[in-house]
């Protein structure tokens, strides 16, 4: 028989619970709350380092409980101008005062100066507008296989492109297939046709598959270096090596240029360390300056003009607000003189750290500003545990393939903030020992 008094227990006890779940709750760094609210609302398709960042401003972020650190992730090389430029974030704002989307079906005031921009800027006859990283590397594959059919007549059902090991472009189902990363391509059904795999930085390998496949080949696709696979940086000369097959066999040079370009490596695009045109040069990331997703294909009219109109495009491709940040974000590059910066601000970063003596690095290697420390594991340690530490220490950057971690700040850091954060770098090896 249940009693009031056994009643009255019960919720006692059910308010005491109730209370100590919010004693409990509340206990919760204002992190630990949003952590928990992303694991449990959003998918679970990346594992990001364990802070929540609410602002930015230059190299530094900080996190909701107002901890401060550097950058050096740089969003993956989008951040190459620094948190929140204002001069970006004006273009940004002014432009939104006004029109921030027309589609492409009609012209934009915005768009019209973008291209004529863009061909200034870099030299190629067009620009094709697109949103992503990946958006940018699906244009270049269509542009290269259409201009396989047409200019150099491969029968439709034949073109191939060529790609490399090692490769990062995207996530989309045809760009996975070219890699050969298990993470990127397992399970996920039927993948695109028409892609010839070879090693990394051999010539030799492209050579040969173009000795054999060459007449059914429309292009071959590289990253001059390759970023998530460690900061693969190639021999010199390899990509003029490359290039010059490409012209022997007619076949166009693809250069993804989404990581590397805009002043990332010391020059603007990291193809013209080896003093190479590329037939079709992919953007993205730092094009939009941290503030919106904007990307491109530039070539020139032998190559852009056999996709006519219907036959490829983008609702927001070249929408008012990324035209205007675009041009605020190239010309911030070029004002703030941000290729000799990180020409020479990586020099001093990877001489800085090729001094630190740890168990634990095995190498250092990089081009500019995208540099790499490639770790090995020393009991249960690892490089995510050397990135744990280096965050609680005040610096921000992320491994690659278990253990190699890139490090790669926004470019307009100076010598005196690299020595700082090489200090924070060589006393995370240090407390590791």
């Amino acid at each position: 028989m249940v009693t009031k008094t056994t009643k009255a227990k019960g919720k006692v006890t059910a308010a005491k619970k109730k209370v100590q779940s919010k004693a409990k709750a509340s206990s919760k760094t204002a992190s630990q709350r949003l952590m928990e609210m992303e694991e449990k609302y959003g998918a679970h398709n990346y594992h990001p380092l364990p802070v929540v960042l609410q602002k930015g401003k230059g190299i530094y972020v900080w996190d909701v409980e107002g901890k401060k650190y550097f950058d050096f992730l740089s969003s993956y090389s989008a951040v190459n101008q620094g948190h929140c430029h204002p001069k970006i974030v004006k273009a940004l704002k002014d432009q939104a005062d006004n029109l921030c989307l027309t589609s492409r079906a009609f012209y934009s005031e915005a768009l019209c100066e973008y291209e004529k921009f863009m061909h200034d800027y870099f030299g190629y006859d067009k620009v094709l507008p697109m949103n992503t990283g990946a958006e940018g590397v699906e244009t270049a594959l269509k542009l290269a296989r259409r201009w396989g059919v047409v200019k150099k007549g491969i029968p439709n059902d034949k073109v191939k492109i060529i790609c490399c090991g090692g490769n990062f472009h995207g996530r989309t189902v045809t760009v996975i297939t070219m890699s050969d990363d298990p993470s990127s391509f397992a399970q996920y059904g039927p993948l695109t046709p028409g892609f010839i795999r070879i090693p990394y930085n051999n010539p030799k390998a492209l050579e040969e598959a173009l000795k054999k496949h060459g007449k059914e080949v429309c292009a071959f696709i590289a990253e001059p270096i390759q970023g998530e696979a460690g900061v693969f940086v190639p021999n010199d000369g390899y990509l003029k090596k490359c290039y010059d097959l490409c012209k022997k066999h007619n076949v166009l040079f693809i250069a993804d240029e989404v990581q590397t370009g805009i002043a990332r490596t010391g020059k603007m695009l990291c193809s013209q360390h080896d003093g190479i045109r590329p037939d079709i040069v992919i953007l993205g990331k730092a094009l939009g300056g941290g503030v919106l997703p904007v990307s491109a294909c530039l070539a020139d009219n032998e190559v852009m003009l056999n996709i006519k109109p219907g036959e490829h495009g983008s609702t927001f491709g070249g929408f008012p607000l990324a035209a205007k940040v675009a041009m605020a974000a190239l010309k911030v590059v070029k004002d703030e003189k941000l290729v000799q910066n990180a020409e020479k601000m990586g020099k001093i970063f990877r001489a800085e750290v090729q001094k630190i003596k740890s168990p634990f690095i095995v190498q250092v290697r990089g081009r500019g500003l995208l540099n790499a420390i490639v770790t090995k594991p020393i009991g249960k340690k690892t490089a995510w545990d050397i990135c744990l530490k280096m965050r609680d220490n005040g610096l921000l950057a992320k491994p690659t393939h278990d253990d190699i971690i890139r490090f790669a700040p926004p470019l307009c850091i100076k010598e005196a903030e690299i020595k700082k954060a090489v200090a924070i770098i060589k006393k995370t090896f240090e407390q590791m020992a």
